[in-house]
């Protein structure tokens, strides 16, 4: 138990918020973080601890007590002090850390796939400007953030939450990216649940990742670099999103990069330094970023579908520069992580000649991920001291990395998190004391625990099953969803409005430019302070179509690969993607 405490700030709330502050949100409720206050458990299989030395025990115990790992030992060996009555589940399977992700724009996670992509872009301030993106993304995204019900509620926040939080738990993640939400009081939180939310983790031993750098943080090179001084934590930068051909030293994309050096031998990167995507880095700016302590979050599938090319990672691995996973987002990514490991393995394979083995990317999803994050103390391996996050699949023959790679979503026999059973096959959820909602995946049957102590109370009320009902019904209705949105208030609300304090609402924090023209991501200037890298502010987004004009229903994003029935033959139809990830992923599940 800890005394750091968590603030709520609830996403229904019927108080209200005083005018022109942002101090008055809903009360705050002094909430302990997830305490580390479970049974005595012991999970028996193959174990492959990730360890300095990368050790597999073909047949061995973890043992765990409130939450963490006590022992990992042989199962012939005696029990720990403490655990002779405490009789070994046999998971019939192989335990891996958990999953960490560091890059997925997780409330997007509800949409298809883009496809097919309508074009090849060359970097991340084109795409944006598409009217398919506005119709099939920023759009439907707007809806479902902004949307309020008759009782002026947010209706479809706490559903997407559950849904995508859900989506990735049944892909082996046990952390990713967080949510972002606003006020109307000027306050904005991450909404904190079971999947560990990298950029605000509650825990003193899990420092929190600086995610979302805005403007005002990047504009000046030498500010960015007195901040990566100070704060002890990880800074995961939008970093040269786009392409650099080969041959040419300038491009958008790279000047992203240029803009982080502050003068001839010194930048704004050190060993807290995180580029996501680096796509436009040539070689020796590989050599630089290593050099400084940097580390880099490489996502290849989207890379792939938007510019039909990824980062350099060859040279990254030359350089020596540390590399981490992120599915970015089921728009133009894969579904979890367990999927974007199949993509980086099908590049390496055939498109790198084996550059990386199988433990390579097992590594970049776990024990390497948690060494960005700064939480390789805490997370990444499975050893004593260490938290109880894991993930084990079917089988315990052949190369244990490479099983995990080429599992299928359906080999997932179990997810635990901080040593509470989340997601697996009912006899080991209820082995456990975590019997949860039953639900079919790829026609085999899961089991769902989403109790939980200090869950968000809107959140802790919807089941996934609620979730996802609600969440298709929205997404039918889009555009009856957009006309509600837009239909102004009469004359009498708004005088009503004025003499009447306004209840507090939370909206998504979108990664979107709005029709206003103002751009909520991060961008770096490169030649003074008006020529950014990133997207430009154009006065025909401030003209757009209203959504209720563009908008059609879409589908709901299925939870994993195994129930769509379409996210492979739309993957093999994508003109960027080189041939072996087009067809190989077919083979893969």
């Amino acid at each position: 138990m800890t005394d750091v405490q968590r603030r709520w700030f609830p996403l229904a709330n019927t108080e209200s918020a005083p005018r022109g502050t942002a101090d008055a949100v809903a009360k705050a409720v002094p909430v302990p973080i997830d305490p580390l206050t479970g049974p005595k458990l012991a999970l028996a299989g193959r174990v492959v601890t990730m360890d300095d030395a990368f050790t597999v025990k073909t047949d061995a115990v973890v043992y765990i007590d409130h939450g963490a790992i006590v022992a990992v030992q042989d199962r012939a060996a005696a029990a720990p002090t403490g655990f002779d009555n405490v009789v070994p589940v046999n998971t019939g399977g192989t335990l891996f850390p958990g999953l960490i992700e560091l890059h997925n724009h997780l409330s997007y996670n509800v949409l298809p796939l883009w496809s097919p992509v309508p074009k090849l872009f060359q970097h991340r301030g084109q795409w944006p400007d598409h009217p398919d993106y506005r119709k099939l993304i920023s759009g439907p995204m707007t809806v479902v953030g902004q949307y309020r019900d008759a009782q002026g509620q947010p209706a479809l926040l706490a559903p997407l939450v559950r849904y995508v939080e859900s989506k990735c738990l049944l892909g082996g993640v046990t952390t990713s990216q967080g949510i972002m939400l606003n006020s109307n009081a000027g306050v904005q939180r991450y909404y904190r649940g079971i999947v560990r939310n990298a950029e605000q983790t509650d825990d003193p031993g899990l420092p929190d990742a600086q995610g979302r750098i805005a403007d005002v943080d990047a504009k000046d090179a030498r500010s960015f670099l007195a901040r990566l001084k100070k704060e002890d934590s990880c800074f995961l930068l939008h970093l040269s999103e786009g392409v650099t051909p080969s041959g040419q030293a300038d491009s958008v994309a790279r000047r992203h990069f240029l803009a982080l050096q502050v003068a001839p031998d010194q930048w704004a990167i050190n060993d807290r330094f995180a580029g996501i995507h680096a796509a436009g880095l040539l070689p020796e700016d590989f050599d630089v970023l290593a050099q400084y302590g940097g580390a880099m979050v490489w996502s290849p599938l989207s890379n792939l579908l938007l510019y039909g090319a990824t980062a350099r990672v060859d040279a990254a691995k030359r350089a020596g520069v540390r590399i981490g996973l992120g599915s970015d987002w089921s728009p133009s990514g894969s579904k979890n992580l367990l999927g974007e490991l199949k993509v980086a393995w099908l590049y390496s394979q055939h498109v790198l000649g084996g550059l990386f083995g199988a433990r390579d990317l097992v590594a970049m999803a776990t024990r390497d991920a948690a060494a960005i994050l700064k939480w390789h103390k805490a997370l990444g391996t499975l050893e004593p001291g260490k938290r109880a996050d894991m993930v084990v699949i079917d089988g315990k023959a052949g190369d244990p990395y490479e099983a995990l790679i080429k599992a299928k979503e359906t080999s997932i026999r179990l997810v635990m998190i901080n040593g509470v059973a989340r997601y697996g096959m009912p006899v080991l959820m209820k082995a456990l004391g975590a019997e949860g909602q039953t639900l079919p995946v790829g026609g085999k049957t899961r089991q769902i625990f989403l109790e939980q102590e200090t869950a968000d109370p809107d959140v802790a009320n919807v089941s996934l099953s609620v979730a996802r009902s609600t969440l298709r019904a929205a997404f039918r209705d889009l555009p009856k969803l957009a006309r509600a949105l837009e239909k102004p208030k009469s004359k009498k609300a708004l005088r009503a409005a004025l003499d009447t304090p306004e209840p507090v609402v939370w909206s998504l924090a979108l990664d979107e430019i709005q029709a206003t023209g103002l751009d909520f991501r991060p961008r770096l200037p490169f030649n003074g302070p008006r020529d950014f890298t990133g997207p430009e502010c154009v006065s025909l987004r401030a003209a757009a179509a209203p959504l209720s004009t563009i908008l059609q229903p879409i589908a709901l994003d299925p939870l994993t690969v195994a129930d769509d029935a379409n996210f492979l033959s739309e993957i093999a139809n994508q003109p960027n993607v080189p041939a072996p990830v087009r067809t190989g992923l077919a083979d893969l599940y």
